[in-house]
């Protein structure tokens, strides 16, 4: 396994940040794997797959060049440059166009370990990795950039809140299940590989959510080192946040939302970030949801949660429930002698 050697100051002052370009290059990830992981994964490769994969198509040097930087053990590292606080896209992947092309061939051998094939010993490397990048955020991110940032920024206070409650032992054994744990004497493990363990005390380091579910580590020695992680998967997928129509109806679109979004735990603050509200209306619609006895609170720590009571599941089964009659009933009343669309079958 690689771990890092890290003292308490250097863990005390790291943080968590935003990053547009590591969300980016997650969605890469995700496009070249493409095999979703929730039913919000498969609705956006359907949307954006074909493009991208059409994209290669008309440029086989570029195609072989990711096929080469994502490895199957490890990223070639100049795709992926340590996360900065406040950076954005553009300024992230000027640093992709401006890597060294020697220095991107031998990343690529790294990750491929191996050789290069004969059509990737070129000097366009760096700029063709951009281009690529740039067509990810501009086609399949920028265009919902706000949402996927309130969903990370739900995460970093759900994970603030938890460094409140129990420390960062727990927090760094929850970012990446079986590849990241606290293993004590001031030794964090960063993946399962068998590399030489890193002494980063004194350096920043940075946690870095993304909302596809993949993860990797990254660092400028000896001044920077990140650990990119999948946010919460209940944040990071949207279909798992849609409440039925007829329960908007009976509660208002907002509230209704409220609602369906707790099915496990959050506080206020997330909700604000999940939901782009105010924290005044969110306020009053889990007044009126806790009067109604649908949710319920309890204090964590410093933090109050909110979630479903009993109840709040019944009602929610139960719109959805309704929903899906009246759709198929709708389709029946509209009769026969209408074809079936089975085109995304």
């Amino acid at each position: 396994m690689g771990w890092w050697q890290i003292n308490a100051d250097t863990l005390a002052g790291s943080r968590f940040v935003l990053s547009p370009l590591a969300e980016v290059f997650a969605c890469l990830q995700l496009l070249h794997r493409g095999t979703p992981a929730h039913p919000g994964e498969q609705a956006w490769l359907r949307d954006h797959l074909p493009g991208y994969r059409a994209r290669l198509a008309a440029d086989p040097v570029t195609a072989r060049l990711v096929r080469a930087g994502l490895g199957r053990d490890w990223i070639a590292d100049f795709l992926t440059p340590t996360p900065r606080e406040r950076e954005t896209f553009e300024e992230g992947v000027a640093r992709v166009r401006a890597a060294d092309p020697g220095e991107a061939r031998a990343h690529l051998r790294v990750s491929l370990a191996g050789p290069l094939p004969a059509v990737l010993e070129r000097d366009d490397l760096p700029e063709r990795a951009a281009a690529l990048l740039s067509y990810v955020w501009t086609e399949t991110v920028r265009p919902d950039w706000d949402r996927r940032r309130r969903v990370l920024e739900a995460d970093v206070v759900a994970r603030t809140a938890q460094v409140s409650r129990g420390g960062w032992a727990a927090v760094l054994d929850s970012l990446r299940p079986g590849r990241t744990r606290w293993l004590g004497d001031n030794r964090l493990q960063v993946n399962l590989h068998e590399y030489p363990p890193r002494e980063i005390s004194g350096a920043e380091l940075l946690f870095v959510p993304v909302t596809p579910k993949t993860g990797w580590v990254s660092w400028e020695e000896p001044d920077r080192y990140a650990v990119v992680y999948a946010c919460a998967g209940v944040l990071a997928d949207p279909g798992a946040r849609t409440v039925p129509a007829s329960l908007g109806a009976l509660l208002g679109a907002a509230r209704a939302g409220v609602l369906g979004l707790l099915g496990s735990p959050l506080s206020t603050s997330q909700l604000v970030a999940v939901t782009g509200q105010t924290l005044g209306s969110v306020g009053r619609h889990l007044r009126v949801l806790l009067d109604a006895g649908l949710v319920e609170r309890r204090r964590a720590g410093r933090s109050v949660l909110y979630s479903r009571t009993a109840a709040g599941e019944v009602l929610l089964k139960a719109a959805g429930t309704a929903g899906s009659g009246r759709e198929q009933d709708a389709s029946r009343r509209q009769g026969s002698g209408r074809k079936k669309d089975t085109s995304r079958s």
